[in-house]
């Protein structure tokens, strides 16, 4: 897939390991300008962990951008942990991130479960918070988890039939707690295809036109189990979110300006939630990009996601 619209690939200039509670240790890394303007960048899931892909979205002479493999997820040790992971414990993670790198504020990127752990910990420290780029926006109420689990099945009857047809007919009554028991099971023999069955779900969906190489980079083993285990811990336990939910704390974000992204046929985030984000959040700017899916990685999201973020460096 061409990616001219994205910026060069960037190696890291510092990488490193933070220790963490309940014996986490966060893999973390920086790119681009040392003395630049700081963005932090939030993956989604929860438990995709981030790529090499993911430092392409900011100008490498202008930002100072962090990156960093969130609990259970991706290089963070050890992969698919569940204990002490959860929403609060992720926040508090960016919190002493941002206190170990001496960052003042930075800007918040992320999408999907990105953009909710964006919104809780903007929630959570606002002062901390310059603005927010948001894409396939998720805010983790249960309707959302149960399209995810049984209302794609109206678009992808396929996929979900193969998504459901890995347990047993009596068990597809309750696909979560189905799949949750593989997920957690000690042997790599049941967890393993379950974690690929529920990447390659989820990677099927992604993206507004057949794409094999999605759905290759989701079914890989390291990526599937720390995704497929962690989102369905997530999803079991409400996403770990207060009684209100994200948009009942919205007032503490008034203040600060967010750029919100969403392709018109994501199936995986439909546009309804953006839109309910963007009208209760005065100080965003919704782009609805008209010939794409859910991933950050079609061609129109990811101009619309470059164009965002050099918004805000225009404005400082």
């Amino acid at each position: 897939m061409p990616r001219g619209d994205l910026f060069p690939d960037i190696a890291p200039y510092e990488t490193g390991l933070l220790p963490l509670t309940g014996g986490h240790v966060m893999y973390w890394e920086q790119v681009g300008n040392p003395r630049g303007q700081p963005v932090l960048f939030l993956h989604g899931g929860p438990g995709a962990g981030a790529g090499a892909v993911h430092r392409r979205f900011f100008d490498p002479a202008h930002w100072r951008v962090v990156i960093f493999d969130q609990r259970g997820a991706g290089r963070s040790r050890p992969l698919g942990e569940l204990r002490e992971n959860t929403t609060a414990h992720l926040v508090r993670d960016i919190e002493a991130l941002r206190r170990f790198l001496g960052i003042e504020r930075w800007l918040l990127f992320g999408g999907s479960w990105g953009s909710t752990l964006a919104l809780a910990y903007a929630q959570e420290h606002p002062q901390r918070v310059t603005g927010c780029v948001l894409r396939g926006v998720f805010l983790g109420r249960r309707a959302e988890v149960e399209w995810f689990l049984y209302g794609l099945k109206r678009i992808f009857p396929d996929a979900w039939a193969a998504f459901a047809e890995h347990v047993p007919p009596e068990e597809r009554g309750d696909l979560l707690a189905a799949y949750l028991r593989r997920l957690t099971h000690p042997d790599p023999a049941v967890h393993l295809p379950a974690a690929r069955a529920w990447s390659q779900y989820e990677g099927s969906c992604s993206t507004l036109l057949p794409s094999p190489e999605t759905v290759a980079s989701f079914a890989q083993d390291r990526t599937a189990l720390g995704l497929a285990r962690i989102e369905a811990h997530y999803f079991a336990n409400d996403l770990f979110l207060p009684p209100e939910g994200l948009l009942g704390r919205m007032d503490r974000l008034a203040h600060i300006q967010a750029e919100i992204v969403q392709g018109r046929y994501d199936m995986v985030c439909p546009p309804e939630t953006a839109f309910e984000l963007a009208n209760a959040w005065p100080r965003a700017r919704l782009t609805i990009v008209p010939d794409a899916g859910h991933s950050a990685l079609e061609p129109g999201v990811r101009t619309a996601l470059v164009a965002a973020v050099e918004r805000f460096r225009r404005r400082g």
